[in-house]
């Protein structure tokens, strides 16, 4: 006779079938219950619905030392990615290197476990932050999903995580070779404590590449008394005070969110700052670029003659790589 109903000691969380089958448990009662297999040997009660979920039934059959890597390393973390790093659904995991690749599908395998740092994630091994960011070097490049401002962002908020840029820097030194290390070094040269967001990271650089200075990230406003007025996402001090604002729609649109941000402004405008809110048209498109930097440079008194808007654009290739693929044409225009 058939069962109905799992076990109570399998219940609840991702089991093997061998597991299943010490229970007492038939191979026909587990095709009867339907129940998903999330890969090779496991089944759950539920389809797994996250990537924790995904990563714990992996777990279940992975033996010896491993951790999640790379990407889902990134994902548990829960650090920011691009749309094309977040659409990849490959699970990433690292052995030893004197053991094999994990070979299953939806697996892409790593060697080096030994020379990671591991942390323990939801109840889960992964690769530490700044070891992931370093890895995130191996999927850059055409055809690949993670460029040059998506290692500048996750850095972003590693570094703001930690409170400072040297563990990026010093995990990327310990590495013998890491694959994408000029683009690595590159992003590093951009990365700074501070930043809060993705939109964040993205304005400084559009402001930044554009020929402005450097803006102060996430530092309080205070009345002269020393009571705190609020901490706008970026601000100058010198020679005009202005504090920029990035407006996301999810945040910033509704009547009452607009209502506290302009009594916000307000109280930054009584403390000699001039608001500039930025929102998403200003950093996606080359007109929305330019205009802002024009914008913020008119209010700072900054020469135009010093600006460098056809800069100011996305970068998802490194000046590096550019340079390669500029003398490769070359090459090969000489053949021909």
């Amino acid at each position: 006779m058939s069962i109905l109903y799992l076990p109570r000691q399998l219940q609840g969380r991702p089991f093997t079938v061998r597991e299943a089958l010490d229970l007492g448990l038939t191979h026909a009662d587990l095709g009867t219950l339907r129940l998903p297999a999330p890969t090779r040997g496991v089944r759950t009660e539920a389809q797994p619905g996250c990537l924790g979920e995904r990563c714990a039934a992996f777990a279940t059959v992975m033996d010896g030392d491993f951790a999640f890597s790379h990407l889902t390393s990134g994902g548990l973390h829960r650090l920011p990615g691009s749309t094309a790093m977040d659409a990849d659904p490959t699970t990433h995991i690292i052995r030893r290197s004197s053991e094999a690749h994990v070979r299953r599908r939806g697996v892409r395998g790593h060697r080096g476990y030994e020379c990671r740092a591991i942390e323990e994630v939801d109840g889960l091994p992964v690769v530490g932050l700044t070891d992931t960011w370093v890895d995130m070097g191996e999927l850059v490049g055409p055809g690949l999903p993670v460029g040059l401002d998506d290692l500048i962002v996750m850095g972003d908020a590693i570094a703001t995580r930690l409170r400072s840029v040297e563990p990026l820097r010093q995990a990327l030194a310990t590495r013998v070779r890491p694959r994408g290390k000029l683009t690595l070094l590159e992003a590093l040269e951009s990365v700074r404590v501070g930043s809060e967001s993705p939109a964040e990271t993205r304005t400084r650089l559009v402001l930044v590449r554009g020929g402005l200075p450097e803006p102060i990230l996430n530092d309080p406003i205070r009345t002269r008394s020393g009571v705190f007025v609020g901490r706008p996402d970026m601000k100058y001090k010198n020679p005009v005070r202005i504090a920029v604002e990035v407006q996301g729609h999810e945040f910033h649109s509704g009547s009452e969110e607009r209502v506290c941000d302009e009594a916000r402004y307000a109280d930054f405008g009584k403390e000699g700052y001039e608001v500039v809110p930025v929102w998403s048209d200003d950093a996606n498109s080359d007109a929305g670029r330019s205009a802002l930097v024009l914008n913020v440079a008119q209010i700072l008194c900054f020469p135009r003659s010093r600006l460098t808007l056809d800069e100011c654009a996305p970068r998802f290739f490194s000046r590096r790589m550019l340079e390669l693929a500029e003398l490769r044409k070359s090459r090969r225009a000489r053949g021909q």
